[in-house]
């Protein structure tokens, strides 16, 4: 997107040629697709092909729900076979964008990946996270009291159900080769891209000096038990200690060497609950080890509240009022704007777009922002009247 504001009519974007997702890579299949659509013009050959295949599209990466299925009380894995487009040689910690239609809206939301990537030379998966036997990705989600959307994944979708899907993307990664000596630290639901990473380390055959230590409220909350305590039994290297919170309390981070003397020596993936992940990286920095501490956090937080109010995105024509808590990348899915977005938590940067008028306010900071800048819609709000370009 250019760097400075340009307002471009509805028109013009609405009949601008998308561009074609996997063209390089299957160079044949480009072709093909463009004789086509040359003898369908002025309808685009996706029109055709999805009538066809629905995860045929050259607009957008789509997938089918395979199966879903149930991990714990109130989690779930997703199967999902990618159309036409998807590359399959993410890195395990990366997560994906999954976008739903429920009552007649796309609801988006990103979600780690708990499969393992497809190895050189187009080695198929192995591991649990793929039971199809097919080219398939797979997230595990735990449904939230306040999150609508992953109740709906938990308990409310259907194998066969077509969903949108963005790129994987993030830079909470396992290296190729691993390191000697692996330290990961999850709670909860922050298991999910650890487990790729798992499934991956094993399927390399490297699982050489790995500490696990995971926290749950209790046995039966801990989301892949049953596949952990197996890794646990097939590899010495792999030593596994599950906390159950109720009755051990959380883990203290200044008193880690009870549990994993020679922490300071390993490289450590870590993902859980914000207050967790703050005091590991007030202990590591504190270590003069920071460089050896990575982290993956779900969500921002969020600053007191300021004004809201309407949101005009400018190439769409739409407007949106919304209020102090609403991102504006919320308010245009919402006024039904096709959005650009990444993670979703202020990380990636895949959302930036200008701000042609008014100020927005940062979620995370409560730093106002200025007419002229470019703004990440994912953690910006409204801070009075408005103006975007999209």
């Amino acid at each position: 997107m250019a760097k400075n504001s340009v307002k471009v009519s509805a028109r013009v974007v609405d009949t601008a040629r998308p561009t074609i997702a996997g063209a390089k890579e299957r160079p044949g299949w480009h072709a093909l697709r463009r004789i086509v659509e040359r003898v369908t013009t002025p309808l685009l050959p996706d029109d055709y092909l999805k009538l066809a295949n629905p995860l045929w599209s050259a607009r957008e990466l789509r997938g089918r729900v395979l199966e879903v299925r149930r991990e714990t009380v109130d989690s779930a894995t997703l199967v999902i076979k990618p159309g036409w487009g998807f590359t399959f040689d993410y890195e395990p910690g990366q997560y994906v964008g999954i976008g739903v239609l429920v009552d007649g809206r796309w609801r988006w939301r990103s979600y780690s990946l708990t499969s393992s990537p497809v190895g050189p030379r187009g080695q198929e998966r192995s591991d649990r996270g793929d039971r199809s036997g097919g080219r398939t990705i797979a997230i595990t989600v735990k449904a939230m009291p306040e999150g609508f959307l992953s109740t709906h994944l938990v308990d409310g979708l259907e194998p066969g159900t077509v969903v949108r899907l963005a790129a994987p993307q993030g830079n909470f990664v396992m290296p190729n080769p691993a390191p000697a000596r692996v330290l990961f630290v999850t709670a909860g639901s922050g298991i999910t891209p650890v487990m790729s990473m798992l499934r991956t380390l094993e399927r390399h055959g490297q699982i050489g000096d790995v500490v696990h230590v995971h926290s749950a409220p209790t046995e039966s909350d801990v989301i892949f038990a049953e596949e952990l305590a197996g890794l646990a039994r097939a590899h010495d290297g792999y030593r596994l200690r599950i906390r159950t919170t109720r009755t051990e309390g959380r883990l203290d981070f200044d008193r880690l060497a009870d549990e994993v003397p020679d922490w300071r020596e390993r490289q450590t993936w870590a993902c859980g609950p914000e207050g967790m992940l703050d005091q590991a990286h007030r202990v590591w920095s504190a270590a003069g080890i920071g460089d050896m501490l990575h982290l993956e956090r779900f969500a921002a937080a969020r600053a007191a509240r300021g004004t809201g109010g309407t949101v005009t995105f400018e190439r769409s024509g739409k407007t949106f009022a919304a209020d102090a808590a609403t991102s504006l990348m919320e308010a245009g899915e919402q006024a039904g704007v096709q959005m650009p977005f990444g993670c979703r938590m202020g990380i990636c940067q895949s959302c930036v777009v200008t701000l042609v008028d008014g100020n927005v306010r940062d979620l995370r900071t409560g730093e106002e922002r200025e007419p002229g800048t470019r703004i990440q819609t994912c953690v910006s709000a409204a801070s009075g009247d408005c103006a975007v370009d999209v």
